[in-house]
């Protein structure tokens, strides 16, 4: 199966609303400051959602590892 890119896009937000909560609250352990984690988690979740969006299609188009389903016959 192909994956769309739909399918990345949405893959992508999951994973950054979720990566984005833990970045914030490590950000107010370290400076204790909301304002500032909050500021460090809204400019992480923009840039590692494109960067992970690219990553996706990137592999996507590459052949390494992947294998030809096999076609059983009965």
């Amino acid at each position: 199966m192909i994956e769309k890119r739909r399918r990345s896009i949405v893959k992508a937000l999951s994973w950054r609303i979720t990566a984005t909560v833990a970045t914030v609250m490590i950000s107010y352990v370290i400076t204790g400051q909301v304002e500032t984690a909050i500021k460090i988690g809204f400019v992480e979740l923009f840039a590692k959602m494109a960067l992970y969006y690219g990553h996706e299609r990137f592999w996507s188009n590459v052949k390494f590892g992947l294998a030809k389903p096999v076609d059983y016959q009965i």
